[in-house]
């Protein structure tokens, strides 16, 4: 009898990454993972990469999906609703990155066969790790907020990740479904703070496996002064808030 392959759908949420997309979209077409799917979580793009999306997605209608939001509504709410998706229509494993190419397509085999094989519920992309790295172009400025941000969440919630604020992810589904994503309710960058959190608290194993970080392709950052006040009050929030967390 023939083994089917884990369906993995790799989540992109998008919000002007029209050049970046097509990009990624190749790498992800050209890596050895069979059963291997991309969803992108667009958030009404206004340079059209909402539109550059379903292109893809009638090029390839069997691997490639497109989930329009209404509204630039966080971070966390699209993936939030990626998952919810991919959940819905039969993911085993679910895959999140950026879009903008800081997070290595090559290593998602990595993360991949750490998960299946070494019995974890997610495995983290990490910058931190042994072998790990950031892109030697990062400033000073965002290395220390990077790496002030893992000391901060860790002393607070005692994750014991050395990459605890990371967003590239692998998960497998049944971990997705037992954190019970309805009832998350970070937005901003702090949600990958609160899905480690959810897992920790439920005795979930995170591993961590080396990437190396690099700038992003094209584009700004949508860190704004709103995400990195979340970013600080959301441990408080998870530590202290009972029920909620």
């Amino acid at each position: 009898m023939a083994v089917v392959s884990p369906k993995t759908v790799v989540i992109v949420p998008t919000y002007n990454e029209r050049d970046n997309l097509p990009v990624l979209a190749g790498l992800l077409a050209d890596l050895p993972v069979p059963n291997l799917h991309l969803l992108v979580v667009d958030d009404n793009s206004p340079d059209g990469t909402g539109e550059v999306a379903d292109k893809l997605a009638a090029g390839a209608p069997d691997t490639v999906g497109v989930l329009h939001r209404g509204a630039k509504d966080g971070l966390g709410r699209a993936y939030l609703a990626g998952m919810t998706r991919a959940l819905d229509e039969g993911a085993d494993i679910v895959v999140q990155m950026d879009a903008d190419l800081s997070h290595p397509a090559s290593a998602i085999p990595a993360l991949i066969d750490a998960l299946l094989t070494k019995n974890a519920a997610a495995v983290i992309g990490s910058r931190y790790v042994a072998g790990g790295s950031t892109a030697s172009d990062w400033p000073w400025s965002r290395r220390a907020l990077s790496a002030w941000a893992n000391i901060y969440v860790n002393a607070i919630l005692r994750l014991r990740l050395k990459d605890a604020t990371a967003g590239f992810k692998a998960w497998r589904a049944e971990t997705l479904r037992a954190i019970d994503l309805n009832s998350v309710h970070s937005n901003g960058y702090s949600f990958q703070v609160e899905m480690n959190y959810r897992a920790f608290k439920r005795g979930f194993t995170i591993l961590e496996v080396p990437i190396r970080f690099e700038e992003r392709g094209q584009g700004a950052s949508k860190m704004s002064l709103g995400v990195q006040l979340e970013s600080a009050l959301t441990p408080w929030k998870l530590r202290f808030g009972g029920k909620r967390s």
